[in-house]
């Protein structure tokens, strides 16, 4: 029987086929030990990463300096609230002591150097007018809707936020150009605002804002190192 074709019975027995597989090949890389194949693939686009950096960058530098321009009302609003009593403003010489602070106080607003404008999306309007007697300080009052006319008489006591209007905020940033503008006359380098009805508890927004803001800040600027370490990642390959 050992000379029998069929003597082998190992040769009836089916091979599996997932025996004949090949193993995978490693990659096959060049003699400085890099993948061809990964070099060969194409480069991300530069221009496109490039304007990407760029606007986001913008963006951020735009969100912290608009969180910067707002601190000034944020940290107003961060203030016990208390109210200080002021005696009248046109004999006040205010110091340092007094920014961003809430006060009472009595006032006659002059008329030389006042105007009158409004803001967007607000119906009320407002006015900016010296104080009577002392030209350092100017006071801000809100006329409420349908009021405004030649017969409105300003009110003599305020309560509000008294601030250079240096540090007053982007609201007030362009007042004093406004009045030289509007009337002739310059508003003094050193001069302070009230802004009568600006409680703290009134100007919460701003810090709310502050927070998006440097939120937003921040998620952009992790954005920008995000990409730029991929970038530092695919130049190392």
């Amino acid at each position: 029987m050992s000379g029998h074709p069929y003597a082998n019975p190992t040769s009836l027995v089916p091979r599996d086929p997932s025996s004949t597989l090949a193993a995978p090949r490693p990659p096959s890389l060049d003699a400085a030990g890099s993948d061809p194949e990964l070099i060969a693939l194409p480069a991300p686009p530069k221009r496109e990463r490039t304007a990407t950096v760029v606007l986001m960058g913008i963006t951020t530098l735009a969100a912290a300096w608009m969180a910067f321009v707002l601190s000034g009302e944020a940290r107003y609003a961060l203030t016990p609230g208390e109210l200080v009593e002021v005696p009248d403003l046109a004999t006040l010489a205010p110091t340092a002591d007094f920014a961003n602070r809430y006060v009472r106080t009595t006032a006659l607003l002059g008329t030389t150097g006042a105007i009158r404008y409004g803001r967007a999306a607000e119906g009320d309007s407002f006015r900016l007018a010296p104080v009577a007697g002392n030209e350092k300080i100017w006071v801000e009052i809100r006329v409420p809707e349908g009021f405004e006319g030649p017969r409105f008489v300003p009110p003599t006591s305020f309560a509000g936020r008294l601030v250079p209007f240096r540090e007053a905020g982007l609201r007030h940033a362009r007042l004093p150009e406004a009045v030289a503008a509007q009337t002739n006359k310059a508003v003094p380098e050193d001069a302070w605002v009230l802004i009568d009805g600006s409680s703290p508890r009134a100007s919460r927004w701003a810090v709310a804002l502050v927070a998006l803001f440097l939120g937003f800040a921040a998620w952009n600027l992790a954005g920008i190192v995000r990409v730029l370490a991929r970038v530092r990642d695919g130049e190392a390959r």
